[in-house]
């Protein structure tokens, strides 16, 4: 067991499209993944052409609001919760990929009666308050358009430096308005009433992969003195599925053993 972190590649292991909603059973290991704020299962789109398809059924998921039809009523961390749960149960998966703030969202289902999640990889999710620099700017607006507007303006301009930003964007102005909004308020309400790395820690096995230079000190911090495993991922963007899906790929088979 491996409880600090290491780099990809070095021996030892740390844990021994929608698909159609079906209970029938695969014949490989079910990966579901989640996609963070705002975003949908294109995110992970990549995984499927590299070698851990070969071994794992990989099915990413586009959660309500953000892909699939927005909930009835407000859609909350635990609203999506109850429907990831439903997904897991009704395939049997008993891992989850989970990025940023769905980490929570993966917790807050592992914890829920019968769920059949076991394991929780989460990607750079979040573990203090901090972690919602972005879902959590919405609790500074008004509206659910005010905040997009706002949202997508300040995506448009991170995009002009950094490229990585303007699929994200793209995404972002797909979800629905209300949905994110609704989100993004939840997620800042929540991390101010509990510490999200505690949730996560306590809902599943759960190993944390990450680039330190993409999280805030408060995290760093917070994982120095937690004993949660994790697997550094060197020179990966907040989105490696994107940029390097086969280091995320390695990254997986690592934490999964």
């Amino acid at each position: 067991m491996v409880s600090g972190p290491c780099q990809v590649g070095e021996k030892g292991s740390i844990l021994a499209k929608n698909h159609e909603r079906t209970a029938m059973t695969s014949t490989r290991p079910i990966i579901l993944f989640l996609s963070g704020f705002g975003d949908g299962a294109g995110l992970f789109e990549p995984m499927h052409n590299t070698d851990l398809a070969q071994d794992y059924d990989l099915r990413p998921l586009s959660m309500p609001g953000f892909g699939a039809p927005r909930q009835a009523g407000e859609t909350t961390l635990q609203t999506l919760a109850d429907w990831v749960a439903q997904e897991a149960a009704s395939t049997g998966a008993e891992i989850v990929v989970a990025h940023s703030v769905a980490s929570l969202v993966a917790a807050l289902a592992a914890m829920t009666t019968d769920s059949p999640i076991r394991t929780i990889l989460s990607i750079e999710g979040n573990i203090t308050a901090e972690d919602a620099y972005f879902s959590g700017t919405a609790a500074d607006y008004p509206d659910p358009d005010t905040f997009r507007s706002a949202f997508l303006g300040r995506l448009t301009e991170m995009a002009e430096t950094r490229p990585v930003y303007a699929r994200f964007r793209d995404r972002v102005a797909l979800a629905d308005p209300v949905a994110l909004w609704q989100l993004g308020r939840d997620a800042r309400r929540y991390s101010a009433e509990v510490v999200p790395g505690d949730v996560l820690m306590a809902a599943a096995n759960v190993v944390y992969l990450y680039n330190p230079d993409n999280c805030p000190k408060t995290t760093l911090d917070w994982l120095d003195h937690n004993p949660m495993p994790r697997i550094l991922m060197e020179g990966a963007s907040h989105w490696p599925s994107q940029d390097q899906p086969d280091l995320l790929a390695l990254t997986i088979r690592q934490a999964l053993g």
